[in-house]
């Protein structure tokens, strides 16, 4: 006759455990993308400020065209170059702020912000495609699909929960 100890989880429980553990990293990976962008767009801020030449296809198009604006009247204006690229860099740092707070409340499981982010990335990676940045789009459309399977491990999370 075998006994089972009444606190050892059965098959269907750890079944159940582990389903619930992928969907959590799903939700964690795929809002994680928005840390990201918000990270590499800052990188490519700075990096664009110290005059270097390369960027990350992942981060915002809307922070590139930020720089250029300010930098075009920076070189209009002459003198006061470095106040306007400051006031690039805090737009910049704002516009990217949005983007972790999209993180911070997609890990929360809120799905609204999640969809907003990639509402606004979806328009971002319009702008690249406008300025010819096809590479960039395409890992726009990458980031996007990550994001999106986060956003419906959510949804299927909610619906194991209550079952």
């Amino acid at each position: 006759m075998v006994v089972q100890n009444p606190n050892t989880p059965d098959a269907n429980q750890l079944a159940l455990l582990k389903k619930k553990l992928q969907l959590e990293a799903k939700i964690r990976n795929g809002v994680g993308w928005f840390y990201w962008i918000a990270g590499l767009s800052i990188i490519n801020t700075l990096a664009y400020l110290f005059g270097t030449t390369f960027t990350f296809v992942i981060g915002l198009g809307a922070t590139q065209v930020v720089d250029g604006v300010m930098a075009a009247f920076a070189k209009n204006l002459g003198g006061s170059w470095s106040a306007l690229r400051i006031v690039g860099l805090a737009i910049d740092i704002c516009i990217a702020g949005v983007f972790v707070l999209f993180g911070v409340l997609g890990r929360k499981r809120m799905r609204w912000p999640i969809i907003t982010g990639m509402v606004l990335y979806a328009i971002d990676g319009v702008i690249l495609l406008v300025f010819k940045d096809f590479l960039g789009a395409a890992f726009h459309v990458w980031a996007l699909w990550g994001i999106w399977v986060g956003l419906k491990a959510i949804k299927e999370l909610g619906v194991l929960e209550k079952s």
